[in-house]
């Protein structure tokens, strides 16, 4: 078996970007498999940030194919941006290659998040305001243009006209504001087309070829469990599912061909945008966790709600994901606490459970019930080992490998992509 899969454990931001990368710097192939520009993978090379929203984190990896896959919305304004700031800091992207069958996230998808975000008032969903929701509603209600329909001119250009005539009149009438013009569009379309033509693959043949082969083929998604549309907080969850399960349908590959299903895990919990969340902190103690983590998201520059490591919650990706092992990461931001408290469960009108409730009434209702750890206050960023770290450093990874019957191949002691402690080289 040769295929990997990277997915977030917890509502995204768990540092999915950092994992994949150190993979990808010994595989063939990585395949983005889900949705758009919203995720903000972030990667650390010689002490410089790198982020990446659309491509994929293998991408500095110049021998490892890396393809945006048919299950991705994607917005080429964003993309020619990424691969231009890429190459101007000597980074190559010839080796990028983007599914016929991806959808196309259009100007006007973007305008009418914003518009329906703005509308919702206090019901607002806390979206990126990228468009991916609205782009994927035009997929499911096959009224969507995809990567395929720009090789034929005449299909691209018809399509957009019969699509933006409708959008046009429901930006004017349900929300009053300014039509796009066509013509401009098309001129527009027509200079990514003739940059974006070299890129278009048949990238269902390629990966499954390329894992028939046995080559080692790493899929990555973006946002997390919690944000999945049939699993996470609904509504307030992304519109595109982020699981293991994703890779199928957004790559077009059997289960039978993942080996390996790796959740990252954030030593404690954060999340952007609306929704509950049951272990957040407020006030000065989540001001304080939130500047040392340097929680603000990558995409959105909002700051990240912060809050305790909710250990259900992990549990559910286990679950659903099927995950074979674990990566943990940010451990070196709990450095330096007294007590470490870890959520085992919520109390619900008086009763105890350990699985997180559909209904977001019962959510609201919830309280954490919390297991205490004693801290550290040795400065773990230099442990290569597991044994070089702190005792009760230890005693909290072993219990989150405990509770949730899931071992961790990988802790991350610092923002640095070798600031690592393996503990099991997968890729042998």
């Amino acid at each position: 078996m040769s295929g990997y899969v990277v997915v977030g454990s917890q509502w995204g931001d768990e540092g999915k970007g950092k994992v994949v990368d150190l993979l990808g710097t010994n595989v063939n192939m990585v395949v983005r498999f889900q949705g758009g520009n919203n995720a903000g993978h972030t990667v650390v090379v010689n002490n410089k940030k790198i982020i990446l929203h659309l491509l994929p984190s293998g991408i500095l990896n110049a021998d490892a194919t890396c393809i945006i896959g048919p299950g991705v919305v994607v917005n080429l304004s964003v993309l020619f941006k990424e691969i231009d700031t890429l190459e101007s800091q000597g980074f190559t992207c010839d080796h990028l290659k983007i599914s016929d069958r991806a959808h196309l996230l259009m100007p006007y998808h973007v305008k009418i998040d914003e518009l329906q975000e703005l509308r919702a008032g206090a019901g607002k969903i806390g979206t990126t305001k990228n468009g991916i929701g609205p782009c994927y509603a035009d997929k499911y209600t096959r009224i969507g243009i995809r990567v395929c329909d720009l090789r034929d001119w005449d299909v691209f250009q018809e399509k957009l006209k019969v699509v933006l005539a409708q959008k046009n009149e429901e930006i004017v009438k349900l929300f009053n504001a300014e039509p796009f013009n066509y013509d401009e569009m098309v001129a527009t379309f027509k200079e990514y087309r003739e940059r974006l033509l070299p890129m278009i693959c048949d990238a269902t043949d390629k990966i499954n070829k390329a894992l028939d082969a046995k080559q080692v083929v790493l899929f990555e998604g973006a946002q997390a469990n919690m944000l999945d549309i049939n699993y996470g907080t609904y509504p307030y969850v992304t519109s595109s599912s982020p699981t293991a399960a994703g890779v199928c349908e957004g790559a077009g590959v059997s289960p039978r061909k993942l080996d390996h299903i790796i959740g990252v895990t954030k030593a404690y919990s954060t999340r952007v945008g609306e929704g509950p969340f049951i272990t957040e902190l407020q006030g000065d103690e989540a001001h304080a966790l939130r500047e040392k983590g340097s929680e603000y998201g990558a995409t959105t520059g909002r700051p990240r709600r912060v809050g305790w490591l909710d250990l259900p919650v992990v549990r559910q990706a286990v679950l659903i994901n099927g995950l074979t092992e674990m990566a943990l990461t940010k451990l070196d931001i709990l450095t330096g606490y007294d007590k470490l408290p870890v959520c085992i469960g919520y109390e619900i009108e008086g009763k105890e459970y350990d699985t997180v409730p559909a209904s977001l009434k019962d959510y609201a209702k919830a309280k954490p019930v919390y297991k205490y750890f004693d801290g550290w206050t040795e400065d773990i960023s230099n442990a290569r080992t597991f044994d070089e770290l702190p005792v009760n450093c230890q005693k909290y990874v072993r219990f989150i490998e405990e509770y949730t019957g899931t071992k961790f191949c990988l802790v991350s002691v610092g923002p640095d992509r070798n600031a690592n402690i393996v503990l099991r080289d997968i890729l042998k």
